[in-house]
């Protein structure tokens, strides 16, 4: 889901970990995609992909995504995410085409919110964010780890163009 994912499928499975716990109102803001698995959604964009998340008073997350195409133009997508898993706060649903929804699972967070590591359990999909356009090779490196910890081919990532 993060930066410009339009809708993903629903997927099997639940043995992806997660992080203990996600902090919503730490959560939510901008987040830059720094690194993705590529797929079909997002095969438009060339870079500057972001992900905005604000909290609802409805208890939901609106979801903004955006990226460049070719053509230098900003493609927007606009949905919303439900929290799935109220104990943890680190799986949720989001939808930008209703009726179809995809999991957002955080698999990976900084301890202060400076990245983050988002999955599903089917492990098709993968993008790792940061609040910066850019991250510490150090940071990006510990994200990797994560990934490929909880099963990820990681070879598999592909770098996100940012300014």
């Amino acid at each position: 889901m993060a930066a410009a994912a339009y809708s993903f499928a629903k997927s099997g499975g639940s043995d992806l970990p997660t992080v203990p716990s996600v902090d919503l109102n730490r959560y939510v803001g901008r987040w830059y995609e720094i690194s993705r698995y590529p797929n079909r959604f997002q095969k438009k964009c060339v870079g500057d992909t972001t992900a905005t998340y604000t909290l609802r008073e409805d208890g939901k997350i609106t979801v903004l995504n955006s990226c460049r195409k070719a053509n230098g133009k900003l493609d927007d997508a606009q949905g919303s995410a439900t929290v799935a898993d109220k104990k943890t706060n680190a799986k949720l649903k989001v939808t930008f085409f209703w009726p179809f929804s995809g999991d957002y699972w955080i698999i990976g967070l900084d301890p202060d919110y400076r990245w983050v590591v988002v999955g599903e359990p089917s492990r098709r999909y993968l993008w790792i964010l940061a609040r910066e356009p850019h991250m510490s090779d150090t940071d990006y490196n510990q994200a990797v780890s994560i990934a490929r910890e909880k099963g990820y081919d990681t070879g598999k990532l592909i770098m996100t163009l940012q300014r």
